[in-house]
């Protein structure tokens, strides 16, 4: 059987930049995360369950203790949102 090698169409430029300004998502974040996403972010009790919403490209937009905060975000920003588990 003969399987074709896969050849990329975009830059690894491009590709880093896909969906950028249009695309987010949304994850549960673990206590041990939260400063190295949110270095600004203020102290907070360790058992509360965290959400955040990223860009497309990683970078941190919000964090909240409120899963729908990060929906009404990411509407007000504009992105079409994507979960990540």
């Amino acid at each position: 059987m003969l399987i074709k090698e896969a050849t990329p169409n975009l830059s690894k430029n491009e590709l880093a930049h896909l969906g950028s300004g249009e695309v987010g998502y949304i994850r549960k974040i673990r206590y041990d995360e939260v400063s190295r996403c949110f270095p600004d972010a203020p102290e907070i009790d360790p058992r509360t369950d965290l959400w955040a919403l990223f860009a497309a490209d990683g970078t941190p937009i919000l964090l909240t203790d409120n899963r729908s905060s990060t929906f009404f975000k990411a509407a007000e920003d504009e992105l079409k949102t994507v979960s990540l588990h």
